[in-house]
């Protein structure tokens, strides 16, 4: 077995060592240690990174009941003395952001009787699953509030071996997930929860706590949060964002919302007029089209071909064309680097055509796919069609 340093002191970042297993799994090449300040990967902390004398350790797993430490290279062999090295600043991170968990979920607990069912300490975000269906803001800007308050009163945060008859003489916030013996994390008269993470000596340390949003996750909801170090990189973060903000806007930082909100609306105003200006193009066109029409047994057949033309737009013509002359029928082609693009229109007033059955006969010639009804339909299929045998193809059906 070995020691777990870890325990002894989370704060411990430096310690002699002697390998006693060197192997390879599925995830690498690893090896064993009589001791170890490295924590593995588990309950929903991820596990720390840093050297064994020059060797990066990437990954720290216990499997087996063994703490593997997956290096780069196999360079150690078994009975060679290491000298091991943590990376203080994700050993720290974590240690705040895993307390800060158990300050915010005893705050949900305590506040609104919401527990705590999932946890997961990510490199970007922290997030907690808690057991009700629905949050409400004044509910998390309550929790955050408390938590904080916690957090200010530099309360000790205790880590004690007690067995599953002692544990359960405490005020546990949930139910063990183990037994024999068992590691509490106590914040005393505050929180009591069974736990193998590592956590600062002090509620202090955590610093501060921030939620960032929250989701619904099946029937539970997912909290978002940051502690300490990182809510004050997200403050620095979005300050940076609200200077260019306000220097693009030119408008202070408290006026942006006023200013942001302007310019939507100015935004969806001239998205109006524009596509008003659209439309009465798009008639001056189909007007314009409409003197290149084939006249035949008083129709008024109208074959184009375009290049990289929206299907919107080959709609919105071919639609205009006929309202300008019920007697028409159009077929319109649209090339783009992706595919091409059919669109087939017939006016008002013929009969003898319907758009939905023509553009079925057409569509295998470009293995494509679409549908419509007796006026309009449209469709879709592979790029580089001969458009001249598919107009040829469509005066054939008439």
């Amino acid at each position: 077995m070995t020691t777990k340093l870890y325990y002894e002191s989370a704060y411990l970042t430096h310690f002699e060592a002697s390998v006693i297993k060197k192997d390879t799994d599925e995830q690498g090449d690893y090896i064993v240690l009589n001791q170890t300040a490295f924590y593995p990967t588990g309950g929903g902390q991820s596990c720390d990174k840093g050297l064994l004398d020059d060797v990066n350790v990437n990954q720290v797993e216990e499997i087996e009941e063994e703490i593997r430490h997956y290096i780069e290279n196999s360079v150690f062999k078994s009975g060679q003395k290491v000298h091991g090295q943590i990376d203080w600043n994700r050993r720290f991170d974590h240690m705040q952001q895993h307390a800060g968990q158990h300050i915010l979920s005893a705050a949900f607990a305590e506040l609104f009787g919401y527990q705590t069912v999932g946890f997961h300490l990510g490199s970007e975000e922290v997030t907690v699953d808690i057991e009700v269906s629905q949050l409400t803001t004044d509910e998390a800007e309550k929790a955050v509030h408390y938590a904080n308050e916690m957090i200010q009163e530099n309360r000790a945060i205790e880590a004690r071996w007690v067995s599953e008859e002692e544990a359960n003489r405490y005020p546990l916030r949930k139910e063990l997930s183990v037994k024999g013996d068992i590691r509490l994390v106590i914040i005393p008269d505050f929180d009591y929860n069974g736990c193998g993470g590592t956590h600062p000596k002090q509620t202090l340390e955590v610093q501060g706590l921030s939620i960032t949003g929250w989701e619904k996750q099946r029937n539970h909801i997912r909290v978002s949060f940051l502690c300490g170090n990182r809510v004050f990189r997200q403050f620095t973060e979005q300050n940076q964002i609200l200077q260019k903000l306000s220097q693009t806007l030119n408008a202070p930082s408290i006026k942006l919302p006023e200013k942001a909100t302007s310019l939507i609306v100015k935004q969806k105003e001239l998205d109006k007029e524009l596509e008003q200006l659209k439309g009465e193009l798009f008639k001056y066109e189909a007007i314009e089209l409409l003197d290149s029409c084939e006249v035949v047994s008083n129709q008024s057949r109208l074959f184009k071909h375009f290049e990289d033309r929206s299907i919107k737009e080959l709609q919105q013509l071919a639609k205009d064309v006929v309202e300008e002359n019920d007697q028409a029928v159009v077929f319109f082609v649209s090339e783009t680097a992706e595919k091409t693009q059919l669109v087939m229109a017939v006016g008002k007033a013929v009969n003898s055509v319907q758009a939905n059955m023509m553009m079925k006969k057409v569509l295998p010639y470009i293995d494509g796919r679409g549908g419509g009804n007796q006026h309009f339909a449209q469709g879709g299929g592979n790029k580089g069609a001969d458009v001249e045998s598919l107009f040829e193809l469509v005066r054939e059906l008439f």
